[in-house]
């Protein structure tokens, strides 16, 4: 099934994802999802039904992170949030807020940044969201 918006509101894209110049390190890297520009504190929706596999802090670089895994090997992964509103085990559905944007981790300001990731490989989030 074709995955929802997963920012309630906001469809600003400042990053796409593939090979661009990293916005903080400086040198030309891999973005393994895409970046969607919007205010501290706007919805941050699951794109699918399942089940959160993590929320919390993450690491340095993707600070405040949701994970939900749709079955299928099908999993989104959600960064740079502000607060998590969801914890591990918890059921989602489509739609539902997951979290709080931020800038948490890595990051040059408030915004979204989205992965899909099928088997633990991430894809191209535009072949998802449809």
């Amino acid at each position: 099934g074709a995955l929802g918006w997963p920012v309630s509101g906001y469809y600003n894209v400042t990053s796409g994802y593939g090979n661009r110049y990293h916005p903080v390190l400086n040198h030309w890297s891999f973005h393994t999802g895409i970046d969607i520009g919007c205010p501290t504190g706007a919805n941050i929706v699951s794109a699918g039904d399942g089940v959160v596999l993590f929320a919390g802090w993450y690491s340095s670089a993707y600070g405040n992170v949701v994970i939900v895994d749709h079955g299928g090997g099908l999993a989104t992964f959600y960064a740079h949030n502000s607060k998590v509103v969801v914890s591990a085990g918890q059921h989602v559905k489509k739609g539902q807020t997951i979290a709080k944007a931020g800038s948490t981790g890595l990051s040059t300001g408030s915004h979204l940044h989205f992965e899909v990731r099928v088997n633990g490989s991430h894809k191209n989030p535009w072949n998802y969201l449809k």
